[in-house]
């Protein structure tokens, strides 16, 4: 996937979609669909000759790029448009968490199939453009759009003052087509936002953040030395250290799944090299450590039946079940007890059979 902050070093002419998409949650997920449909350079005619076989298949949207030819004589790369930073650390001045830093949504747009992200840089010349003129001097000019995806709810402009319905006028005087993504909810109804699985992680509600986002929530951070408490009762914890802009669920103690990052395959055994960890269960405590007095916050994982040393490797932690809030005990032996507890009732959870 080719990645760039310069409006002039940009792959053209795009597919895009438009939106910040903190999370990629099963919503922004939506918005990003119709842009893969349209494939790039490489396999535009096979994906037109597929589209124009299977005309069932076909949204109006999809047949309208056809009719214009759009894939057929000018195919594009699938575009992620976003700003970079998030716009409301540019008006708040302060760091904003976000749910899925840079480097993670660069993986999850890859896994997606995306071919390119462009990282709006947001400043106070950004957000002074009208609707109009970030249209226009932005997207139509430097991005050379054939198409824009985003969501209902997309405003854009100098003080939010852009809609779609602007967005939809603006760039159908250009000829370019706008697909406008409904509201899209979960099965039981609820509304899936960045803003709802920031309240869900909050409230140690992990499987109704997950639900939301279309798969676990993860924790990616290199392992750091720590105090090593936990091997004084028992219990040695991997201590990571996660990217400050890293969003944190409530402080407690949840049940986890481990993974270290860079995982690779052989083809000819289909087994995994390189590798220590792959979905190994385990106990994560996220807080402050208040029975041994922590001043700072910590992040500790401690991996069920397992032993080795970790200690400069990059471990994906995927949140599964929040077990309890964190607590203060009385003494070391009441929290060793207690982690007891935790790993049983995790490996439960995680391994039920």
């Amino acid at each position: 996937m080719w990645i760039t902050s310069s409006l002039d070093t940009v792959l053209t002419p795009t597919a895009i979609a438009l939106g910040n998409f903190d999370g990629l949650h099963r919503g922004h997920q939506q918005v990003i669909q119709p842009i893969l449909k349209l494939k790039s350079p490489l396999d535009s005619r096979q994906r037109t000759e597929m589209l124009l076989t299977n005309p069932v298949t076909l949204s109006t949207w999809e047949r309208g790029l056809l009719d214009n030819n759009l894939g057929e004589s000018e195919p594009c790369y699938s575009t992620v448009v976003t700003f970079h930073p998030h716009p409301q650390e540019f008006f708040t001045g302060q760091p904003k968490k976000l749910l899925t830093p840079l480097d993670e949504k660069v993986e999850y747009l890859k896994m997606m199939g995306v071919e390119q992200l462009v990282l709006l840089p947001f400043d106070e010349q950004m957000a002074t453009l009208t609707p109009r003129e970030f249209v226009e001097r932005i997207l139509i000019q430097k991005l050379q759009p054939r198409c824009i995806s985003v969501g209902f709810d997309f405003r854009f402009g100098k003080k939010r003052t852009g809609t779609v319905k602007d967005l939809e006028k603006i760039a159908g005087h250009h000829g370019i087509k706008v697909k406008t993504v409904p509201l899209y909810l979960c099965e039981n109804g609820e509304r899936i936002s960045s803003s709802e699985i920031r309240t869900s992680l909050e409230n140690g509600a992990i499987r109704r953040a997950n639900q939301l986002l279309g798969r676990s929530y993860h924790l990616v951070g290199s392992v750091v030395q720590g105090q090593q408490l936990g091997r004084t009762i028992g219990f040695p914890t991997a201590n990571l250290q996660l990217p400050p802009e890293k969003f944190l669920p409530s402080y407690g103690v949840y049940a986890v799944n481990v993974s270290e990052m860079g995982i690779k395959s052989l083809p000819e055994t289909g087994n995994n090299a390189n590798f220590e960890l792959m979905n190994h269960p385990g106990v994560m405590n996220i807080g402050c450590r208040p029975t041994v007095a922590g001043q700072t916050v910590t992040v500790e994982v401690h991996l069920l039946n397992w032993s080795g040393d970790l200690y400069g490797k990059t471990l994906n932690v995927s949140l599964e079940e929040f077990l309890r809030p964190e607590q203060k005990f009385a003494c070391l032996d009441d929290l060793k007890t207690q982690i007891k507890a935790d790993c049983l009732q995790a490996k439960e959870i995680l391994d039920p059979t």
